[in-house]
C-alpha cells in the first residue's frame, strides 16, 4: 500500500489559496482508521495502544487520538507538558525519555507512568520514589530498522538497559523497594509477523527474570509502506502470531502479561501530507538533471536528506497541458544541496530521478506519506524559513487550520537585543 492521495486538485488549490504553501493536510477519516486497527491488536490478555507522540504532536491530533481511546508515549518532559495542555490526562501518558526531566516528580506524582530508560534513570526514581511502582525499558540485543539511524536496538543503540544488566537494574529495585511491573522494549521497523514473534519471545524469556512484571510493551516500529516497493505491516497477521507466545508464558510463568504496543508512524504516515508549489524548473544541461524546485523541503520534510526515505509525489497541473513526461529531480528551498526530496533509496548521497508530466510554475506537488516524522522533525528554521501551518480534513470533509503559519516575529522572539 502507497500512501492515498486523500486529497483532489481542486481541494488541493483551494487550500493553497487559503493558508498559502508549504501546508501540512491531515485526514481525519484515515487517522481514525488506523487508530482502530491499532485497537483491534489481537492480544490473549489485554492490549493498551499508545501513541508514540513524537511521530506528529499537534494537539489536534492528540486530542484526536485521545477520543479514540489511544494512550500517549511522550519522550520528553516537555512532552508530557504538551500533551496535558491538549487535555492528555496523565494516566493516560508514559514517559520513557534519555533524559531526566528535571521536574521529574511533578510528572510522576501527577500519575504519569515512568519508564526507565538506563540504571541511573531507575536509580534516580528509586532515590525519588521508594516503594513505588515503575517500568524499565530493556535493549534486547538486537534491533531492525531501514537504516542503521533508526535502528533502536542491539550493541550499538544506546536506548534501555542492557539485556545482560537485568540482575542490577532488580538489584537497584530491591535497595529503593521498587516494584519492576513493566517491561518495555523496542525492536525497530518491521512487517514480518515471524520476525516479530521472534522478538517477542526473547522479550518474554527477560520478562521471566522480573518476577513482578505484569505488563510488557513490545514498542513500535510497525512499518507503512509509502511507495509500490515497500511491504507494509499487517497488524491482525503480527499479532495472531504473538498470541502463542503470550499464551505459552502464562502457563509456563502463571502471569497473563498485559500487551502493550506504541506505534507513531503506522498511524499517522498515511494520515499526513505535504502540499508545496512549484517555484522553479531547471535544468544542468545535456547529461545533467532537470530540477523541479518547491516552496518546501527539509524545514517541512527531513526524512529523505536524513534516511534516503521515500515519498510519493504527485504532481498537480495549475493549467490543463500535454501528458507527455519526463524526468525530474525535486528540491527544496533550502540553500543546502542536501535538500532533496528525491534521492536513492536509503542513500541520501544518491539521486533518483523520478517521472513527471512537465511541469510549469505555479503546479502542486503532494508529497504523500507526510504525517510521520516530518512537521514534529523538520530542519526548523533553517535559512529562516517559518514553520508551516497545518491543516486537518474532519470526516465530513471540511478542512480547519490547526495550526497557524509562524511569523518571523515569533522565530526571532526569544533573541536578546543589544540595548536589553
Amino acid at each position: 500500500m502507497t500512501s492515498p492521495v486523500f486529497l483532489s486538485p481542486e481541494q488541493a488549490f483551494t487550500l493553497r489559496a487559503q493558508y498559502g504553501t508549504p501546508l501540512y493536510i491531515y485526514d481525519e477519516k484515515t487517522l481514525s482508521a488506523q487508530a482502530d486497527q491499532v485497537l483491534s491488536f489481537p492480544n490473549a490478555f489485554g492490549l493498551t495502544g499508545r501513541y508514540a507522540m513524537k511521530a506528529l504532536p499537534s494537539a489536534a491530533i492528540l486530542r484526536l487520538f485521545h477520543r479514540k481511546g489511544l494512550h500517549i508515549d511522550a519522550s520528553s518532559g516537555f512532552e508530557v507538558e504538551r500533551a496535558w495542555k491538549a487535555g492528555i490526562p496523565s494516566a493516560n501518558i508514559m514517559l520513557t525519555a534519555q533524559e531526566i526531566p528535571s521536574n521529574l516528580k511533578e510528572l510522576v506524582n501527577s500519575g504519569c507512568l515512568y519508564n526507565a530508560c538506563s540504571l541511573h534513570q531507575l536509580e534516580i526514581f528509586g532515590q525519588l520514589f521508594p516503594g513505588r511502582e515503575v517500568s524499565i525499558r530493556i535493549n534486547p540485543g538486537l534491533g531492525s530498522g531501514h537504516s542503521n539511524r533508526t535502528n533502536v536496538g542491539g550493541p550499538s543503540s544506546s536506548f534501555g538497559i542492557w539485556h545482560e544488566h537485568t540482575d542490577r537494574a532488580l538489584a537497584i529495585a530491591r535497595k529503593h523497594n521498587v516494584k519492576i511491573t513493566m517491561m518495555h522494549t523496542h525492536f525497530g521497523s518491521g512487517a514480518d509477523p515471524e520476525v516479530w514473534m521472534n522478538c517477542a519471545r526473547l522479550a518474554l524469556r527477560i520478562a521471566a527474570k522480573l518476577p513482578d512484571v505484569q505488563r510488557l510493551s513490545l514498542g513500535g516500529g510497525f512499518k507503512v509502506a509509502r511507495v509500490e516497493s515497500e511491504k507494509g505491516a499487517d497488524l491482525q497477521e503480527i499479532g495472531k502470531h504473538l498470541l502463542p507466545a503470550f499464551q505459552q508464558f502464562a502457563q509456563e510463568q502463571g502471569r497473563r502479561l498485559h500487551l502493550e504496543i506504541e506505534p507513531g508512524t503506522f498511524l499517522v504516515a498515511h494520515g499526513g501530507a505535504l502540499l508545496v508549489s512549484v517555484i522553479d524548473i531547471v535544468d544542468t544541461g545535456d547529461g545533467g538533471y532537470r530540477f523541479i524546485k518547491t516552496d518546501g523541503g527539509m524545514t517541512e520534510i527531513l526524512r529523505p536528506s536524513l534516511y534516503g526515505a521515500q515519498h510519493p509525489i504527485t504532481l498537480m497541473p495549475s493549467t490543463e497541458r500535454a501528458k507527455e513526461k519526463a524526468d525530474y529531480l525535486v528540491v527544496g528551498h533550502c540553500c543546502e544541496s542536501g535538500d532533496i526530496l528525491t534521492p536513492e533509496p536509503g542513500n541520501p548521497e544518491g539521486l533518483l530521478p523520478r517521472s513527471f508530466v512537465r511541469p510549469e510554475i505555479g503546479d502542486l506537488l503532494f508529497v504523500g506519506g507526510a504525517g510521520a516524522y516530518c512537521s514534529g522533525m523538520p530542519a526548523k528554521n533553517y535559512n529562516s524559513f517559518p514553520e508551516a501551518a497545518e491543516v486537518l480534513i474532519n470526516a465530513s470533509g471540511k478542512a480547519t487550520l490547526i495550526r497557524r503559519r509562524q511569523t518571523l516575529d515569533q522565530m526571532i522572539q526569544n533573541e536578546i537585543a543589544e540595548d536589553e
